[in-house]
């Protein structure tokens, strides 16, 4: 590691060359129904399983906090945010 050069990643958020977004796209598997919901990394209000109603995460102020029991798979699928302006569907 070069100290002098450091990567961009690891420098301050502001003084990167090219910025990106640290938020992402997770899949989040329900502990009751053991199916997979998508799930937004910095969601600002409680997500809960459409099907069992079971808490999935919930909202901290920055990242959004996954519950106890509730397997994720944020490694595989670190999806960058890419902001839609859609009207939920119903």
């Amino acid at each position: 590691m070069d100290l002098a050069s450091p990567e961009e990643k690891s420098k301050h958020r502001k003084k990167q060359l090219v910025r990106s977004p640290s938020s992402y796209f997770m899949d989040v598997k329900c502990p009751g129904c053991f199916s997979v919901t998508t799930v937004f990394s910095h969601a600002e209000t409680v997500v809960l399983r459409v099907g069992c109603c079971a808490v999935l995460c919930q909202a901290t102020g920055g990242r959004a906090s996954l519950q106890k029991n509730v397997p994720s798979d944020e490694a595989a699928l670190k999806v960058p945010c890419v902001k839609m302006n859609r009207k939920p569907s119903q």
